[in-house]
């Protein structure tokens, strides 16, 4: 399902087209705060398209890009380096966010959250191996991938476990307190900010493992854009720490700031993804 919200979805000097792949798992006005704000501080209008079945294009059809109708879009780190394969490549990285989690260090990592139901006996992966498990989509890092490159590298294969695809990390939680699942890979960011909206969640589930640290989902931008306003957007973006209450939006999403990232910040997962294709569902 998708939807649009936003005052203008012109492009260049007339507004910024934003577009998020990251929601419902992360909530929509995370996006919309962080895309009004960088309206705000260019003085560009904005509009903000969610896309709410996967956690970024599939394929080069389906690249809003490449086609020119979005100009700075989140999503997972899978489609984001396929499209970074592409030659010329659609996109180019704008920044990267860093959020609240003692583990991360202050980097743009986050990790897999491998969760049970409260009363389950298994203490490791090693327990799950008969287990049911909820996977958002196979678009996702830390739902899909990295429970991918945790089977390959214990010598194990997908179709060692049942795999169910439910649509969102939230899905997938629903699922395991619903007890239709035994196990789900889950975003860090996405269940920490679900233990805060939803403590009683503390009492249904209990984390197993972790895995990690993997590069965050980036934020990119329109590679053919115009080369003043990237900068502008990329200056603005990663001007502002939010661990105060610089911006009581996007800071009780635990957001700290945002920092400048390279393609190598993400090249550990490129040759992880190529070794984990073999695998897939």
């Amino acid at each position: 399902m998708n939807s649009v919200r936003g005052s203008d979805s012109r492009c260049g000097s007339d507004g910024i087209r934003f577009i998020t792949y990251l929601s419902p798992s992360l909530p929509a006005a995370f996006f919309e705060a962080v895309a009004s704000r960088l309206g705000r501080m260019t003085g560009l209008r904005t509009s903000i398209r969610l896309e709410t079945e996967v956690s970024g294009p599939a394929g080069v059809l389906d690249d809003p890009f490449s086609s020119g109708e979005a100009d700075v879009g989140f999503m997972c780190a899978p489609p984001f380096v396929r499209l970074r394969e592409l030659d010329p490549s659609p996109v180019e990285l704008l920044g990267a966010p860093v959020f609240r989690d003692v583990r991360a260090s202050g980097r743009p990592v986050y990790f897999s959250e491998v969760v049970v139901r409260r009363e389950d006996p298994a203490r490791s992966f090693d327990d799950l191996g008969q287990y049911s498990w909820a996977y958002n989509d196979a678009c996702s890092l830390s739902g899909y991938y990295s429970l991918l490159d945790k089977l390959s590298r214990s010598g194990l294969n997908s179709r060692s476990l049942d795999l169910r695809h439910s649509g969102s990390h939230l899905a997938s939680i629903e699922l395991l307190v619903r007890g239709e699942v035994d196990a789900a890979a889950i975003d860090s960011n996405v269940l920490a900010i679900q233990l805060q909206l939803a403590p009683e969640l503390r009492r249904m589930l209990r984390v197993v493992e972790s895995w990690g640290p993997f590069p965050i989902q980036p934020v990119m931008v329109r590679s053919n854009m115009d080369d003043g306003i990237k900068e502008r957007l990329r200056s603005c973006l990663t001007s502002t720490d939010f661990d105060g209450n610089s911006d009581s939006q996007l800071s009780r999403f635990g957001l700290v700031c945002f920092v400048n990232v390279t393609d190598e910040h993400y090249a550990s997962e490129k040759r992880a993804l190529r070794t984990c294709r073999s695998t897939r569902v």
